[in-house]
């Protein structure tokens, strides 16, 4: 074990302060005279990007947050918290950015599948062991972001507006759970909450945070969140990033020798950033050794099927008879072009994506399986990829022309946020070329397209289609968040070769992000939906996989609306008209309007769902594995019943108070609150209370192994105006193959009679309703129980 106090002792006020901010975008200086190596921070509640460009290293990409919070598994969790501290162990990552723990406010926020769940119980729990999960590991996490971060418009600046009691009983009680699980570090939001910005905010970070629940490790401010000096220090933040725009070094140290900010104050900060390096390896001794060794494909897919949530399956088409299909029509642009992880700042390059359209191709070898495209929702021409398009290669240059670079690329995307490749100095670094063949198979009118931020140079076949400037009046960081995109018609012939070469000039070395787009020639939207019908027409069934988009769903911006963008509600209306047998796969990772719900035969719900898809949905559909997947938020009917995200004169009133989602006054969701399907059915048998501890005996009814996620309600027995119906106090699965029984046990702490009042917890006394659930709007079993002051 490292001294931390004699260490201290021997660094002077201006190292110490210097250990307090990054060295550049994602880690913290070396202090070899104590033994302390760099700290290394990286992105990725799905998956581990590094601190740079490395495209002959891809990360593992599970399904988004919200898909493990709809498996209702901590366990599960867990494993996958194991991959991604695996992960970081591989790429020299020693803390991970992650996991974000705001709550699901409204399925408007643009970041909704970031988070777990409307619910901080099932938020916590689920954060809880993802935390302990990647910290077996020997890497660390970073719990975010702290607190009341739950949406994205004027997220610099927005001050939230939260009554104490919803702040304690809602959106601080993840937090709490997961400081109480050991997490070794936390991040502080850009965003203000009553009057002070998060990472000024004295009475959450030091008095709440740290005094309160103990928290011993640093809090690091959200990046370029920290905008002042001595606000900051005496605020509670310890750590600030990234290192430009950075408020601290030198101003810091004078504000300490003034005494505006106290020395005592910095040692703190400083112990804490020590603690944090002990945890890691990096500070006196090395990395402990990996103590589980995981399979990232098999944990990706596991974790897919286990999320995916059937919201409905009328007159039981799914599962699907593999051997008695003959046909299968699947049409949408995404069962070819999935979204596997939400957009922004946290998206990493998995090592390969299984398509729906290829998942369910592979499974049905003696099936004919047709693809449509029916309804293509993007607005952003997508990247030239094969197989049209060959030798796609990223080249990085000095400015005298030298190669300095170059790699193959599976698509014509350059995306790094940090370093550039190991050996490429960032200030050498002039341009960065992308370069493909394009053999159209059909020829007519194609459009190539740049996305990006910047000044760029496109040619085609030896013409200059574009030379000049692509930018926005924003953040430069919006390159990663909404990328501005040009467009260019060529006319191109069917078999013949040409060649591409988009390039730019380097403005800001550590944010890189361009496309070079190709779209062929495609029908009109009549006659895509047409082709859709017919197809599913003459098919055994039809599978429609629609969702939202990139430019829909993602950091940087918050939804206007929760419709399908595009035609995709008419594709659906038509293929369900066309077939009887109509299966809907949505691949959104928040909730979507679904005006076509009770026409088709079936939906399931596959969130974003990481890198296997395709291959979980085959699983799926076809009953390899059942949808283990149950809502972690409620589903609304209407865009009208999604709470707003736009501040008013700077604010976002959370006049809702403790009555959020299902525990809502006036709630008539679509799909409610723990709502999913399986492949069997179960009978809820008794319900009793042993000692504080509620027990459930339940029985697989159907004809199929099964998992029930029993979810335990309370609230009180006599209506209360202050207080929701009803709330969840704890949740557990059972199993059981077919007409055997189970038993699960699910703890009633004391919390779950408490509110917040007078600045503290207290018990509220009473008879409470217990009850017994498959989903917040389907209770099966109640008994009550006496609470005592």
């Amino acid at each position: 074990m490292a001294d931390i106090e004699a260490a201290l002792r021997s660094l002077d006020l201006e190292t110490k302060v210097r250990l307090l901010s990054g060295q550049d975008f994602w880690t913290l200086p070396a202090i070899p005279e104590i033994g302390l190596r760099s700290l290394v921070m990286s992105d990725g509640p799905v998956g581990i990007r590094g601190i740079g460009w490395r495209p002959h290293d891809p990360s593992v990409a599970l399904p988004c947050p919200t898909a493990l919070a709809a498996t209702w598994d901590p366990d599960l969790a867990r494993t996958a918290g194991r991959l991604l501290g695996q992960e970081a162990r591989r790429k020299g990552v020693h803390v991970l950015l992650a996991p974000t723990v705001n709550l699901h406010r409204s399925p408007l926020g643009g970041r909704h599948f970031e988070c777990y769940s409307e619910d901080p119980l099932l938020t916590g729990e689920i954060g809880a062991a993802y935390v302990t999960g990647v910290q077996e590991q020997g890497v660390g996490t970073t719990v975010k972001h702290f607190v009341a971060n739950d949406s994205e418009t004027d997220r610099f600046t927005v001050d939230v507006r939260v009554g104490e009691r919803a702040l304690r009983e809602l959106y601080l009680a993840p937090f709490e759970r997961i400081v109480r699980a050991g997490v070794w570090a936390a991040m502080s939001a850009y965003n203000g909450v009553n009057g002070a910005t998060m990472t000024e905010h004295g009475e959450l970070q030091d008095g709440v945070l740290k005094r309160e629940w103990g928290f011993d490790g640093p809090i690091v401010s959200d990046w370029t969140a920290a905008r002042s000096t001595e606000e900051t220090a005496n605020g509670g933040l310890d750590v600030v990033m990234p290192a430009f725009g950075a408020p601290w070094g030198d101003a810091l140290v004078e504000a300490v020798r003034s005494g505006t900010v106290p020395e005592e104050l910095i040692d703190d900060k400083v112990r804490r950033v020590l603690r944090l390096a002990e945890r890691v390896g990096a500070f006196g001794g090395e990395p402990a050794p990996l103590k589980f060794t995981m399979d990232g494909a098999a944990v990706a897919r596991e974790v897919a099927t286990r999320s995916f949530v059937l919201a409905r399956n009328a007159g039981g088409v799914l599962p699907l008879d593999a051997g008695a299909l003959r046909s299968v029509a699947v049409s949408g642009v995404l069962a070819t072009d999935a979204r596997v992880q939400g957009g922004g700042s946290a998206l990493v390059h998995p090592p390969y994506v299984i398509s729906p359209l290829d998942g369910l191709t592979a499974a049905l070898p003696d099936a004919t399986v047709t693809y449509a495209i029916g309804a293509d929702p993007r607005r952003r021409i997508p990247a030239a990829a094969a197989p049209q398009w060959s030798g796609i290669t990223a080249t990085l240059r000095a400015a005298d022309g030298r190669e300095l670079y170059r790699t193959a690329l599976p698509e014509a995307t350059v995306r790094w946020m940090g370093e550039p490749p190991a050996g490429v100095d960032p200030y050498e670094l002039a341009t960065i070329e992308l370069s493909a063949r394009c053999t159209p198979t059909a020829g007519g009118t194609h459009e190539l397209a740049i996305a990006g931020f910047g000044e760029f140079t496109l040619a085609a076949g030896g013409r200059t289609l574009f030379d000049g400037s692509i930018y926005r009046e924003d953040e430069a960081s919006a390159v990663f968040l909404s990328a501005e995109e040009r467009r260019f018609p060529v006319e191109l012939a069917a078999g013949e070769p040409v060649d591409v070469l988009l390039t730019q000039r380097v403005g800001l070395p550590g944010f890189v992000a361009f496309t070079l787009g190709h779209a062929p020639p495609t029908a009109g939207p009549d006659e895509l939906l047409d082709e859709a019908a017919r197809s599913a027409a003459a098919a055994d069934v039809a599978v429609v996989v629609v969702g939202t988009t990139e430019e829909v769903e993602s950091e940087g911006f918050d939804r206007t609306t929760l419709a399908l963008p595009g035609h995709q509600d008419a594709l659906v209306t038509r293929v369900a008209a066309a077939n009887p047998r109509t299966v809907v796969v949505v691949n959104a990772g928040s909730p979507v309007l679904m005006p076509w719900a009770d026409q088709v035969a079936a939906i399931l719900l596959t969130w974003f769902p990481g890198q296997e898809a395709g291959a979980a949905l085959a699983d799926v559909l076809l009953g390899v594995a059942e949808p283990g997947g149950r809502l972690p938020t409620t589903w609304p009917r209407r865009d009208e019943d999604a709470l707003p995200v736009t501040p008013l004169d700077g604010a976002l009133p959370y006049d809702e108070g403790v009555f959020l989602g299902y525990r809502g006054k006036d709630s008539d969701p679509l799909f409610p609150f723990g709502h999913g399907l399986g492949y069997t059915t179960w009978a809820y048998e008794e319900l009793s209370i042993e000692d504080m501890c509620a027990v459930v005996e339940l029985r697989n009814t159907g004809k199929r192994h099964g998992r029930e996620v029993v979810q335990l309600y309370v609230g009180p027995s006599t209506e209360d105006p202050e207080r929701p119906a009803r709330w969840l106090a704890g949740f557990a699965v059972a199993e059981a193959a077919p007409g055997d029984p189970a038993t699960v046990r699910i703890p009633l702490p004391q919390r779950t009679f408490e509110t917040w009042h007078a600045s503290a917890w207290q018990v509220v006394p009473g008879d409470y309703v217990v009850s017994a659930a498959h989903s917040a709007a389907d209770i099966r079993l109640t008994t009550t129980l006496l609470i005592r002051e």
